[in-house]
């Protein structure tokens, strides 16, 4: 990505950006977008200096930070933050409490509210942070293979059944591998024009990068499902989908993860069905019938 793209994306999302690459800071940079995270409305409002000063670097550190996201300046960042920070501000009530932990004390009600508050934002951060793109060209990729393998381990693995249904119910030969033998067998046969899809948030399951690796040196198109562009998944991938998450008490990151990348695996699914209409179509409709004798009768004067 150019860095006159990379400036476009993250004026819409500074901070989902921030928080991908905070893996990645280092020593002063990193102070400097813990700061930035720890408080956004404040570093909106403080100057260069100020926000040196409170992260304790210089205002040299925080322009290359600035750099670092894609910005010419400290400026563009402020700007970025104080409009992300103001649509936050226009959320519904219970939106504000997103980060705090949930006590064991908390009525349902309010833990609810929790989950909504975090979902509604990773999903919006997603929406921000994905290059649709890179959508697009998975979905070209996908439209015109012979077949297409999924990867993934764990919580990643649930997602990848589901995309491989999708795809198969559109009339795609699609398979989904959670065994690693089975996966690197399955990736060894793959040849060029094939894809294999590998899901995993961190981007450091190895497993998933044997096996989308392995698709690779085959000859496969291969995309990656992660929210960290420079994970070693990422890194062994033509083509990166990246999706936020907002995590929350008592769940771990594969199920905060999980709405986000179902978000952006359904956006590309719907791709592909669009560049297969009639087939996909004609395949939704066959389905159908062959499964609609197992559908319980509707009672009569129920809706």
């Amino acid at each position: 990505m150019t860095q006159p793209e990379l400036a476009t994306n993250v004026a819409d999302g500074v901070l989902v950006r921030v928080r991908a690459g905070l893996p990645e800071f280092t020593g002063a940079l990193r102070r400097v977008a813990e700061q930035v995270l720890g408080d956004p409305a404040a570093a909106a409002r403080a100057t260069i200096v100020e926000l040196a000063e409170r992260s304790g670097t210089s205002p040299a550190t925080v322009t290359r930070f600035c750099r670092a996201l894609g910005f010419e300046g400290y400026a563009e960042l402020r700007l970025g933050i104080a409009g992300e920070t103001g649509r936050a501000a226009r959320q519904a009530g219970w939106a504000v409490d997103i980060g705090r932990e949930i006590q064991p004390e908390d009525s349902l009600e309010r833990v609810l509210h929790q989950i909504m508050a975090a979902d509604s934002r990773a999903l919006g951060d997603t929406s921000a942070l994905l290059d649709l793109k890179a959508v697009a060209r998975a979905a070209d990729a996908i439209t015109a293979s012979r077949r297409v393998d999924i990867y993934g381990i764990s919580g990643s693995a649930l997602v990848g059944a589901e995309m491989q249904l999708c795809l198969h119910r559109i009339g795609l030969a699609a398979w989904s591998w959670t065994d690693v033998h089975n996966g690197l067998a399955s990736a060894a046969l793959l040849r060029p024009g094939d894809v294999a899809l590998g899901v995993s948030h961190s981007g450091q399951t190895r497993e998933t990068i044997e096996m989308l690796a392995e698709a690779g040196s085959s000859g496969a198109t291969t995309i990656a499902l992660t929210s960290f562009p420079r994970s070693p998944l990422a890194e062994v991938a033509d083509i990166v989908l990246l999706h936020a998450m907002q995590a929350t008490t008592f769940r771990p990151d594969a199920l905060s993860g999980r709405h986000p990348q179902l978000l952006v695996l359904e956006l590309l699914y719907i791709a592909v069905a669009q560049r297969t209409h009639d087939r996909a179509h004609a395949a939704l409709q066959a389905t159908a019938r062959a499964v609609a004798g197992h559908w319980t009768p509707q009672r009569e004067g129920v809706e």
